[in-house]
C-alpha cells in the first residue's frame, strides 16, 4: 500500500471511529421521540407493542433508552410543531406514524434518523427512493394502504353481494390523493359506482351519513384517517343510525362497535419498529434499511352491529375471521 492510500484509509478509519464509538457507547441512554397522530388511550396497545418489541431486544427505560411522547390526538395539522418540539427535546430518532407523521418529522430534519411503524406507499409518497433501499433518513414499514383497497371492497361485496353504490369516506384535511385514487379504482374494478365524501372534521360526519343515505348507498368504505379513528364510536353510531354498514383497515373500529374490518395488525407492526431502531441505534444507517410489509393482516367482524344493521354475513367469512365481536 502506498503513503497516499495508507492515508485514506487511516484518515477513513479515524472519521468512522466516532460514529461507531457512539452506536456502541456504554452507559449511553438512547432518546426516541414518539410522535403519535391519535389520541394517547386509542393507541396504548401499539404504544406498549413498541415498547415489548424495544424490550426483546434488550432496550429497557430509564435503563439504557428513554422515550419522549407527543400526541396529535387527531389533529395532523399539529403534527409540524410536534416534531419540531421533540428535535429540540433533543431526541436520537423519531418514530413516526403514517404519510403525515413521516412529513411533519421530514419537514423538521432531514438527517435525524425517522422510523415509520406506518405508512402507505413510501416511494410514491416520496419519502423512499425503493423499498429495498429508501436512501435519505427514513424507513420502517410500510402498510401499503393503496394495495388493500381492492381486497377490502371485495370483502364488502362478498358480505353484500347485491352492494351497487359505495360511498368512500375521505379526510380531506390534509388529503391522501394516492389511497382516494386507489379506492376509486378498486370500486370501479369491482364494477361499484364509488361516491367519494369529503370529511375535513367531525362535525362534517353527520352530514355525510346524510349524503350517502340520499345517495341510495349500500356501503360506505372508510379510508385511514387518525381524525376518523379517534371518532370511531361515533362512526359506528351513526353506521347503525342510518343503517349503513361499513369497512375499515383496523380491528380497533370494529371493537368500538364498527361492521368490519381487513387490514395489518397495527400493535405488530409497533413492535416489529423496535426492531429498526435497535438496528439504527447500532450503527446502521436508515437509508440502508429496506422497508418491510405486513405478512398478516386480520379480519375482524361484530356480529351484534351486524344484527342491528338486519344484515346476515355469510358463512364463509365468518370461517375465514381472525375475531368475532358477538
Amino acid at each position: 500500500m502506498n503513503r497516499r492510500a495508507f492515508l485514506r484509509t487511516l484518515t477513513g478509519g479515524l472519521l468512522a471511529a466516532p460514529l461507531a464509538a457512539e452506536a456502541q457507547q456504554p452507559g449511553k441512554v438512547w432518546r426516541v421521540g414518539y410522535l403519535g397522530n391519535g389520541l394517547p388511550t386509542q393507541s396504548a396497545h401499539m404504544r406498549d407493542a413498541f415498547r415489548q418489541g424495544l424490550r426483546e431486544l434488550g432496550w429497557v427505560e430509564g435503563l439504557n433508552v428513554s422515550i419522549e411522547y407527543r400526541w396529535a390526538d387527531g389533529h395532523l395539522e399539529r403534527l409540524p410543531a410536534l416534531a419540531v418540539e421533540l428535535l429540540k427535546t433533543p431526541v436520537d430518532l423519531s418514530l413516526v406514524a403514517g404519510g403525515a407523521g413521516v412529513r411533519a418529522a421530514r419537514q423538521a430534519s432531514r438527517t435525524m434518523p425517522i422510523v415509520s411503524a406506518i405508512t402507505g406507499d413510501p416511494v410514491t409518497a416520496g419519502f423512499a427512493a425503493s423499498l429495498a433501499r429508501p436512501g435519505g433518513n427514513v424507513t420502517g414499514i410500510s402498510a401499503q394502504f393503496e394495495d388493500l383497497a381492492g381486497k377490502q371492497l371485495q370483502i364488502l361485496t362478498e358480505m353484500m353481494p347485491k352492494t351497487a353504490r359505495v360511498v368512500i369516506l375521505h379526510h380531506s384535511s390534509p388529503p391522501n390523493l394516492v389511497i382516494l385514487e386507489a379506492a376509486v379504482r378498486a370500486a370501479r374494478t369491482l364494477g361499484l359506482k364509488g361516491q367519494v365524501v369529503n370529511v375535513r372534521d367531525a362535525q362534517d360526519l353527520a352530514g355525510a351519513f346524510r349524503t350517502a343515505q340520499s345517495e341510495q348507498a349500500d356501503a360506505m368504505y372508510v379510508l385511514p384517517s387518525p381524525t376518523f379513528s379517534r371518532h370511531r364510536a361515533y362512526l359506528a353510531q351513526l353506521a347503525v343510525k342510518h343503517r349503513l354498514p361499513g369497512i375499515y383497515e383496523d380491528g380497533g373500529y370494529v371493537r368500538a362497535g364498527g361492521l368490519i374490518s381487513y387490514g395489518p395488525d397495527f400493535g405488530d407492526l409497533y413492535r416489529r419498529a423496535a426492531s429498526y431502531v435497535d438496528r439504527i441505534f447500532k450503527g446502521a444507517k436508515p437509508g440502508d434499511l429496506p422497508f418491510e410489509q405486513p405478512i398478516k393482516f386480520d379480519l375482524v367482524i361484530n356480529l351484534k352491529t351486524a344484527k342491528a344493521l338486519v344484515l346476515t354475513i355469510p358463512p364463509s367469512l365468518l370461517q375465514r375471521a381472525d375475531q368475532v365481536i358477538e
